[in-house]
Order: structure tokens, then sequence, then C-alpha cells
């Protein structure tokens, strides 16, 4: 959907306006995944977890409908198809199963990964090797076949190539975040699925702010720029997180996203506008379902390595932090003995007040480490959002007058 929901934009709107018809299309991609948590926390508290799946049904009837009465097809789509089928249906099966295979398999190992050991699992490998067979298959055969299903040359071309990398950085930090933020507010700060929701929330209304401004930057502003500015912003929203503690406060964690989400307009809009600069009408379609391929797929694996880096910094944190809880450790014995006696104040016998204070002084650890974990995740997406940088930077700058800008 999204492919084709960008290529009609790009065919319906002439190049000078693009971004603005971007920028608007954008506001429901950016903010949509921003709404999405505290929706989906509200029905989960106020009603059950499976009216998340179930709401889809109604609001996929209502699209359908939508895009039935109101989209029309781009002039000339009608001409371009009778031109293509006048030469016969030609359809790149092979391309097609390759990709299909080769995609979805890499997807299984992205998201069973960390809960199956990584290459520890048989499965995990047969898998990650079907998917590297199947996608250096498909360069191969899509280099060498007449009517590919993806022009891989693309990603050869220094300015989409440039923008694939620049949109696969930032589908991690957005989708990583939006999924590692609400779960360390509820699992480490007792936040409900709703409350940790709404800490997303500003951030998509600063997003909708910024959307339009956006649009018209890109008319007089070399995207390169705005990319790297964009991406600079990313990289300190997340450097921000890495000053959590136990007790960071509501608005701590949603100034933290609105800093993200001043810079995702900034990241968005330029990659999609300046990933068509060069591009012929006929591969508009090819460069939208890569550029989406690329937002998707980095959200894939920023997940991943988002849980990857929380387990093992966890395991790490946890054999360093353990080596100060020892019966002959100073500190340990003054925690345990101030613990014994509070608990003691609270109407415990001694033998209970100990047990108390050791249970206490564990929870304690455990939540150190985890605060700990999360935010080496954060400073890995930061170090992520700083690389994207001097890729933006390496973009060509592109004629912002020119009335064929994008063809």
């Amino acid at each position: 959907m999204a492919t084709s929901e960008q290529a009609i934009l790009a065919d319906s709107f002439p190049p000078e306006k693009r971004g603005q018809a971007f920028a608007i299309y954008g506001i429901a991609v950016v903010v949509a995944p921003v709404i999405g948590p505290t929706l989906g926390g509200w029905i989960t508290d106020t009603y059950t977890w499976h009216w998340v799946f179930l709401i889809n049904v109604p609001m996929g009837m209502l699209s359908l409908l939508l895009v039935g009465t109101l989209v029309n097809e781009p002039s000339g789509a009608e001409e371009e198809r009778q031109r293509l089928l006048s030469k016969g249906l030609r359809v790149d099966y092979v391309g097609s199963v390759l990709v299909a295979v080769g995609l979805g398999s890499l997807e299984f190992v992205l998201d069973e990964g960390q809960r199956n050991d990584w290459f520890g699992s048989n499965m995990i490998v047969s898998f990650a090797l079907a998917s590297a067979f199947c996608l250096i298959a498909l360069v191969i055969w899509e280099l060498i076949t007449e009517d590919p299903i993806i022009d891989i040359r693309l990603l050869g071309q220094r300015q989409f190539g440039a923008c694939f990398l620049a949109m696969l950085g930032t589908g991690a930090i957005v989708i990583a975040t939006t999924q590692i933020l609400p779960q360390l507010l509820q699992a480490e700060l007792n936040y409900t699925a709703m409350l940790a929701g709404l800490v997303l929330s500003p951030g998509g209304l600063v997003t909708m702010v910024m959307m339009p401004i956006t649009g018209r930057l890109i008319g007089s502003v070399q995207p390169k720029y705005l990319i790297a500015a964009g991406a600079a912003i990313a990289a300190l929203s997340m450097w921000h997180l890495t000053g959590i503690t136990g007790d960071i406060t509501y608005g701590y964690a949603a100034v933290s996203r609105i800093y993200l989400a001043i810079g995702l307009p900034l990241l968005f809009l330029p990659i999609t506008t300046a990933s068509y600069d060069g591009i012929p009408p006929e591969k508009i379609n090819q460069a939208s379902a890569l550029i989406n391929v690329a937002r998707n797929l980095g959200g894939s694996m920023g997940v991943a390595l988002s849980q990857t880096v929380l387990a093992q910094r966890q395991q790490f944190h946890q054999s360093r932090l353990v080596e100060h809880i020892a019966p002959s450790d100073l500190g340990y014995q003054q925690t345990i003995d101030a613990m014994t006696r509070f608990f003691q104040a609270q109407g415990s016998n001694t033998s209970d007040a100990a047990g108390q204070a050791i249970a206490w002084v564990g929870q304690t650890l455990q939540h150190q480490i985890d605060l700990l974990a999360y935010i080496d995740v954060f400073w890995t997406l930061a170090v992520i959002g700083a690389i994207m940088v001097p890729v933006a930077l390496s973009m060509r700058s592109i004629d912002l007058n020119s009335p064929a800008r994008g063809h």
C-alpha cells in the first residue's frame, strides 16, 4: 500500500509541489505510529487486547470505501498499462519468489533471533542461510533478467543509494524507540499501557506542526542539509535518553520524544523527495518500493538490534554488579543491616526482616541492571543517528528551481 501511495503522489503532483504533497502524506506515516501506542494502551487497559487487532476490520472497510470513492489513477497510467500488456503479460516469477523467501526469512531471523539464541539455534541458522542465498541470487537474477521485479541498479546510484541507507537508519531509530521507550516505562517505572503510550503523543503533535514547515523548506533548502540536520537531532534525542534514572519524570521521557519528533520530518520528507531525483518516470514505482523496503527493513533491524543489545548488556552489567553482592563486601553488609532495621520497624520479625532485606537488594540490583542496559540501547541508536549525518552529506545537490526535478 505504501509503495502505491507514494507512486500515486509522485505521478499526480508536479515536482515543485511534491514536497508539500509528501508533507501531508508524511503526517499520517509518522503520526500514526505515535497515536498507535496510546490508542492501543487505552484499548488494552479499558477493554481487552483482542480489540487492538479487531479494530483493523472497521478501519480497513472505511479505507476500502474511501479509496474506491476518492482515489483516481494518475494520468498516463492506463496508457502505460496498455503499453506493457501489448508486449504480453510478463511477470518476474523467479524474482518474486526470491524476494519473498529472502526478505521473509530475514524478517524471521530478526524477529526470533534473540528468543532462540541467534546462531546457536539450528532453526535460525537455516533461515539465515535461506535468506542469504535468496538475496544473493536475487541480485544476480535481477541484473540479468529483462523485466526485473526490482531494479537493483537503483541502489548503485549515489543519490538513491544514500537515500536508501538514510531511510534504513531512520526506520531503525523510529520503530526501535516506539517499541523500547514504552517497554522501559512499563517494565521499570510501572506505567500503565495507556500512560506509556501518552509519552509518545506530544511528539506526534510536534511532528504534525513540523511537516508543513519542512514541506516548504524542501523548496528552498538542499535536501541533504535537511537530512543531516534531522539525523543530528535524532542522535541528540537518543543521547538525551542516555540520562535516564530510576526516578525520571513523565516530562523527561516526553521531551526526549519531542526532540526526535522535530527531526523526523527533516528525515522522512527530504529523503523521499531526494530519492526521486534523477529517477525516470517509468522507474518511480521501483524507487518508491525500495524506499519503503528500507523503512520497514530498518524498523525490523532496529527492533532486533535494540532487543539484542538490551539482553546482552543486561548479562554484562549483571556480571559486573553482582561482584559487590557478597557477604564480605562492607557496603553490602551495611545495606542489609539498614534494610533489616527498616523492615523490623514495619512490624516484621528479625528472620523475616532479613529475608525481605535480601530480596529488596536483589530487586534494586536488577532495576539498576535493566536501566544500564536501556542506556546502552539508546547509545547504540544515537550512534546510528550520528552515522546518518555523513551519509546525508554524501548526497549530491539538486536543482531546486528545475521544473523537471525528479524526472
